[in-house]
């Protein structure tokens, strides 16, 4: 199938070469059905498993759960709670998704897995403008085999869809350059992927995709060609998205003066608190901690493994002289400096802010379509390029050498676990790194690596055996068959870690708690978290019943808290001894051994999983 765009109005303005007349855009069906099947062997085989985790993944599937349950779609609630930190799309299609299909964990998770298809398509379609269908078809199997993208759609975060608007935004960009009058399906899709972008991760729905076009127009000495985006129709079509909500939300929750003293409502707690307070580091409460700015950065880098090793080779084609972006430019030489405008855009926001690891998941798909083009020209002409790739392929054995000593000395100094033992009890706590999303990986131990030995050889095994047939096979001159063969050791890699992390997944999620209690509980019984909502939060999901808990108000529902017709949560020390003294059955979660909270009080052990315990205050038998 070839999709060509008109030529009619192809504009003369000599700084926009994407206006050349070139063959179009060529989609092939059969690359679609590549793109297909990796997006179903690494993305939907996964969703089915594990179960979900504490923290984010329960807290924004728990939103969701009680959206369907309480029929508002304008106010989030999570255990009962105002909660409104958050934009709302993703939670609307997670709601979406239990309303057609059910509540499960399956259902939570298909609306992210459909977005990251969603992106590789795109991909495909903005590597294939700027390089050929080839370029579109390699930059869509770097993004979907890459290690970032794949570690960040194991939990309910955005920032892969924040990736898909931004990626559609730079697609009605780069069309509107064809075009001496920019058409209103142009201008207004553009306006329309910034909306949602928006109702996704709020004012950086702008910020990504207003920032890397101005500064690529500055750059281009084209500022003029703003005027030509239809800008009166594009706002009206931009706010008639992505007003509404923001307006009825600011209606719902305004800012309410109670006897405890003045609640400052959304608007305040959305825009001032959760973007710009956040941004600068003085969120109230202070929420995660900052990822080091050289690793950061690293990292960024790291996330397009095992293709990283061709992002040099790939930039020496970007045009990177100032006198270069100010004459005529050909089509592949502008989008590849936008695709870097794209990436440097988001890295750079960041820098100057708090950030997580996954902060720059959204630049992913521009490194990715800036490799597939390299890739492309590689094939195309290996005896031009091969020796950048054989560089590379060089530097990525050396790599995958030195990891499969350490993972084999890892392997061989494991032990076998004891039969029926607990992961937890092998591995050491790090509390102090769980505020960075993969912190918890950091408790292992060689002795917790016993757990983990088949999935272990598993990845050094496919690592080793892919880095050097890529060695072997670009030494050859087959650069393609190569590829292949990348893109297959990550789908045996990628598998390993699924593996791994069905494992693992005990020590980050307290669903087998969630069972246990499931057992006993009888409506009136009562549920306590020791510590904070969210490390416990899979309790409040897969129970479906409110939980309390015995900590002051904080972290995601401490704004909520201070509204009058908050229910009853937060537990005193105090008031916690009452109730365990009550008719009621009360189970308690808790991380600690000998929790402080029942020292003097009557307790039996109910269930123990994942270096967590259940605890109620009388005796139960089925």
């Amino acid at each position: 199938m070839d999709v060509s765009e008109s030529r009619s109005d192809v504009t003369e303005n000599p700084q926009s070469a994407l206006a050349q007349p070139s063959a179009g855009t060529v989609i092939r069906y059969s690359s679609i059905g590549l793109i297909l099947l990796l997006w179903l062997a690494i993305y939907f085989a996964s969703s089915f498993s594990p179960a979900l985790l504490d923290d984010v993944d329960t807290v924004h599937a728990e939103a969701a759960r009680e959206m369907v349950l309480r029929h508002d779609w304008v106010t989030l609630y999570t255990d009962g709670i105002r909660y409104l930190e958050k934009a709302p799309l993703m939670y609307w299609a997670v709601a979406a998704s239990y309303k057609v299909f059910g509540i499960s964990e399956w259902s939570t998770r298909f609306p992210l897995m459909l977005g990251v298809l969603a992106l590789l398509l795109v991909t495909y379609y903005l590597g294939s403008m700027a390089y050929g269908e080839r370029g579109g078809l390699y930059a869509a199997v770097v993004l979907a085999t890459s290690l970032g993208p794949y570690m960040f759609t194991r939990f309910q975060i955005p920032d892969v869809i924040v990736g898909l608007w931004m990626a559609l935004s730079a697609l009605f960009f780069l069309k509107s350059l064809l075009q001496e009058t920019p058409s209103r399906l142009v201008c207004w899709g553009f306006a329309t992927t910034c909306a949602l972008n928006v109702l996704t991760k709020s004012l950086i729905g702008l910020v990504f995709p207003f920032g890397a076009i101005l500064l690529y127009l500055i750059l281009t000495k084209n500022l003029r060609h703003i005027l030509k985006l239809r800008l009166i129709s594009s706002t009206v079509v931009f706010l008639v998205i992505a007003a509404p909500w923001h307006i009825l939300a600011a209606v719902r929750n305004p800012t309410q003066v109670t006897a405890a003293g003045t609640v400052k409502g959304f608007l305040w707690f959305y825009f001032v608190n959760e973007q710009f307070l956040r941004y600068i580091g003085k969120r109230v409460p202070p929420g995660y901690d900052t990822v080091p700015l050289l690793i950061f950065w690293a990292l960024t880098i790291l996330w397009v493994a095992p293709w990283m090793v061709f992002l040099l080779s790939a930039l020496k084609r970007v045009p990177l002289k100032f006198r270069q972006w100010r004459e005529q430019m050909s089509r592949e030489q502008q989008m590849s400096l936008f695709f870097l405008i794209w990436a440097v855009v988001i890295v750079g926001f960041f820098t100057f802010s708090t950030r997580q690891e996954y902060y720059t998941i959204p630049a992913v798909p521009a490194l990715a379509l800036l490799i597939g083009g390299w890739l492309d020209k590689e094939s195309a002409a290996p005896e031009v390029e091969g020796r950048g790739g054989r560089i590379a392929s060089w530097v990525l054995f050396s790599i995958v050498l030195v990891g499969s000593i350490v993972g084999a000395a890892l392997l061989l100094s494991s032990k076998p676990a004891p039969a029926g033992s607990d992961l937890a009890d092998l591995l050491k706590k790090n509390p102090q790194d769980y505020n960075f999303s993969l912190g918890h990986f950091l408790d292992l131990t060689p002795e917790a690596l016993g757990k983990f030995r088949p999935q272990l050889l598993g990845a050094i095994l496919s690592l080793f055996v892919g880095a050097g047939l890529n060695l072997i096979l670009r030494y050859k001159r087959k650069p393609a068959y190569a590829n292949v063969i990348l893109a297959g050791m990550m789908v045996a890699l990628l598998a390993c870690v699924h593996s791994a992390f069905v494992i693992f997944s005990p020590i980050l999620s307290s669903k087998p708690l969630a069972v246990a209690v499931e057992k006993y509980y009888m409506p009136g019984d009562v549920i306590v978290v020791d510590g904070q909502y969210h490390e416990a939060s899979t309790l409040n999901f897969y129970l479906e019943t409110r939980i309390r808990v015995l900590h002051v108000p904080s972290g995601n529902l401490w704004y909520g808290a201070k509204f009058p017709d908050a229910p009853h949560v937060f537990e005193t020390p105090e008031s916690f001894a009452q109730l365990w003294e009550s008719p009621s059955t009360v189970f308690v979660w808790t991380d600690q051994d000998n929790p402080k909270e029942l020292v003097g009080l009557p307790h039996y052990l109910l269930a123990r999983a994942g270096g967590k315990s259940i605890f109620t205050n009388r005796e139960l038998r089925q």
